[in-house]
């Protein structure tokens, strides 16, 4: 039963910065923008979200069963963090340079918990791969946008 409550602590938390994120919606500012060609339609985006932050809880969860709040989950919390901020840069200030500056820190912050991870739990570091590679995609995306409206 403990088990059942701390995975939904990490639920919480990761689906709260989710909650964050989602308050800063594309809008018109962003479709009054120019965007390259491989853009996914907006209805992806919301799909891959969610799978993404339940897998990210989840990997949260399994590595903080191992070996409890230490380097690791201070790398899973900066990471989310970082995660959260990305949407408020670009999106809610309209600030895609920022928010691509920020980006690649996520991704750094990303992959070294993806390396911590491997070392206390390597199923929890790979359900943070798909994520890395989403994260990768979107800085790639993130930096066409700033190219194409400078």
């Amino acid at each position: 039963m403990a088990a059942g409550w701390s995975l939904a602590c990490f639920f919480l938390l990761t689906f709260a910065v989710a909650g964050f994120a989602a308050q800063f919606e594309p809008g018109l500012w962003y479709a009054s923008i120019q965007k390259p060609g491989f853009t996914p339609p907006n209805w992806v985006f919301a799909p891959a979200w969610t799978v993404l932050y339940a897998a990210m809880a989840v990997a949260g969860w399994m590595v903080w069963r191992v070996a409890g709040w230490g380097r690791a989950l201070a790398l899973w919390i900066a990471q989310l963090l970082l995660n959260g901020a990305w949407s408020w840069l670009f999106f809610g200030l309209h600030e895609p340079g920022l928010a691509l500056a920020e980006i690649l820190v996520l991704w750094i912050a990303i992959a070294a918990t993806i390396a911590v991870f491997l070392h206390v739990r390597r199923a929890a570091a790979f359900l943070l791969v798909p994520y890395l590679a989403w994260v990768s995609f979107a800085g790639l995306l993130n930096a066409a946008i700033w190219h194409l409206n400078r």
